[in-house]
């Protein structure tokens, strides 16, 4: 029997301690392996740089990402008011009334994303099964008493407030899908456990939403279980066998409506039965894109919102800032969109335990993957689905939990500032919260006092002497 040398024995086998023949890399492949270090170190050198390392981090990623979003959604309001006007001044309104009521969203957005960033993420977890049911039963209210609009059963009326509860239902399932993960981090290697409940309980929220008929937003969150699955390092066939299994149940969805039969055949340049076109958005989209040039036409001066494009302030409102603003414009959003996506990502590779990962990792799959199925739909990579642009689109429900997403991440980047660095906490929780807080106070208070007033302070207690007992009480 000949034994088979090994790769040690082989290497030593070489003149002048060069790596015989056989066994040396190819001149092809060592230049792309030492591409790939030099783009990894190029990488870590510049976040090291921006960030700093180990405790001296300067929470460069936490203000990347609240700037990001302050800018997407000032961007978003400004536009809201641009491609709203026309229509809301032809039905006899204020043309300042879309995009009053998105800024009033916002700020709501915007101190529940203050409140979430100073609040510890993990308490958030003792509300997850709660979210959850909650979810679930605002989806069934809503195909009770809900209000369709445009053929989809999504929103719930309050007075003269309309609120989605498919949009709080993803930011619900993020949380709780988050939470059974990190309780089941160890037996995640067995199918079983891995697969239930999260599946099971996705599946739920996926059939609620599809029964209002709202493909779109079905296919986010499938987006967002398979993030979750795959931060929580499931193994990788079962995301084959769940892509074979999701592409066969988007597909009969597709079918089983005409009206979405419909918009694939304009989509490929093929006309309906009926002879209608539901690619003409799309279509006049691509026309205001082009219409808009390098720098577009100027903000407020659009003629694709004047009913060439329905609800433009809605999902087809990339196309508007396409023509008003241009390209320079487009490219503006796609950079503040690749920055948030970019500094969330530093914080999901930098969190050691479970639920964080998986928590953080979810919400930028879930906001970059929304950003990206909006934008293919406008420049036509992609059928029409009604799926909205994050922060920019018009929206409150949408609006609001995407703010309250950023908030749960940014709490995440708050703890890996420098101690020194990190902003303060607003709230806390909790009898040992209330404890911690009253010893700070009490140790800033003997700190104020300085050396003189404690001398003093002992002084006057050791004159007042020991306090004599009473007699009566001691007769008793």
């Amino acid at each position: 029997m000949v034994s088979t040398p090994t790769r040690t024995t082989a290497a030593k086998t070489a003149v002048g301690n060069k790596p015989v023949a056989d066994i040396r890399p190819s001149r092809g492949a060592f230049r792309e392996t030492l591409s790939a270090e030099k783009v990894r170190g190029w990488y870590r050198g510049f976040w090291s740089a921006l960030e700093g390392t180990g405790k001296s981090r300067n929470g460069s990623t936490y203000y990347l990402i609240l700037g990001s979003t302050l800018a997407l959604t000032a961007i978003g309001i400004l536009m809201v008011l641009s491609a709203s006007s026309v229509e809301a001044i032809a039905a006899g309104e204020s043309p300042y009334s879309a995009a009053l009521k998105q800024g009033m969203f916002a700020a709501i957005g915007l101190f529940c994303m203050f409140l979430l960033s100073r609040v510890n993420v993990v308490w958030l977890k003792r509300i997850a099964w709660l979210a959850i049911v909650a979810a679930i039963v605002l989806l069934v209210l809503v195909l009770l008493v809900g209000t369709s609009v445009m053929g989809n059963k999504n929103w719930i009326e309050i007075g003269p407030v309309t609120f989605q509860p498919s949009e709080a239902s993803k930011l619900a399932l993020a949380l709780w899908m988050a939470t059974v993960l990190g309780r089941k981090t160890k037996l995640l290697t067995r199918t079983r456990h891995a697969l239930i409940p999260v599946v099971p309980g996705a599946v739920l929220i996926i059939g609620l939403i599809l029964v209002g008929n709202d493909l779109g937003t079905a296919m986010i969150v499938i987006m967002i279980t398979a993030a979750a699955l795959f931060f929580a390092g499931v193994r990788l066939y079962l995301f084959g066998v769940g892509a074979l299994l999701g592409g066969a149940f988007i597909a009969v969805a597709a079918i089983a409506s005409p009206n979405r039969v419909c918009r694939i055949l304009s989509w490929t340049g093929q006309a309906c039965a009926d002879g209608s076109d539901l690619n003409y958005q799309s279509t006049n989209g691509l026309y205001g894109l082009a219409s808009g040039g390098w720098f577009g036409v100027g903000l407020g001066q659009s003629r694709q919102k004047y009913s060439w494009i329905p609800e433009a302030h809605n999902d087809f409102i990339f196309a508007i800032i396409g023509e008003e603003l241009g390209l320079a414009g487009t490219f503006v959003v796609l950079v503040l969109f690749a920055i948030l996506g970019t500094a969330i990502y530093r914080v999901v590779v930098a969190q050691k335990d479970m639920f964080h990962r998986v928590l953080a990792g979810t919400i930028m799959v879930w906001l970059l993957g929304q950003a990206t199925v909006n934008m293919a739909v406008v420049t036509g990579l992609a059928p029409v689905v009604g799926i909205p642009l994050p922060f920019i689109s018009y929206g409150g429900s949408a609006l609001l939990m995407s703010l309250c997403a950023i908030g749960v991440v940014l709490s995440l980047a708050r703890v890996q500032m420098a101690p020194g660095l990190q902003p303060k906490r607003l709230v806390k929780f909790g009898p040992a919260a209330l404890a911690k807080v009253l010893r700070m106070k009490s140790v800033t208070r003997n700190a104020a006092k300085g050396p003189a007033d404690r001398r003093s302070t002992a002084r006057n207690a050791a004159t007042k002497g020991p306090v004599p007992k009473d007699p009566a009480r001691k007769r008793k």
